[in-house]
């Protein structure tokens, strides 16, 4: 059952919302995902490179301050997000024949 953790009283339910949120983390992963598979789609129509530096430091840009906004630390999220960006790129290199 979904709870806020200030109502959780025991650690199986801190581990089961957890749990919960990460399963959540996933889907929404995932939905991000789908939006890769097409932007490489539309870049090969377009022409456009797999790697995009103004754009990457925006999405970069983005997560920290996204992280921020939400109480957390930007640096950090920042550097999980590069991760997110460096697997996106290789997967569009690879789908657009970029060595």
């Amino acid at each position: 059952m979904a709870k806020t953790a200030a109502d959780c009283t025991t650690m199986a339910e801190i581990r089961e919302n957890i749990d919960r949120v990460d399963n959540g983390l996933m889907a929404l992963f995932a939905e991000r995902w789908t939006f890769i598979r097409r932007a490489a789609e539309i870049k090969a129509g377009l022409g456009i490179p797999a790697d995009v530096p103004e754009r990457v430091r925006q999405v970069r840009d983005n997560a920290h301050r996204n992280a921020e906004a939400h109480g957390l630390e930007g640096g950090f999220y920042e550097e999980i997000w590069a991760q997110l960006i460096q697997h996106a790129i290789a997967y569009e290199k690879a789908e657009l024949g970029e060595s």
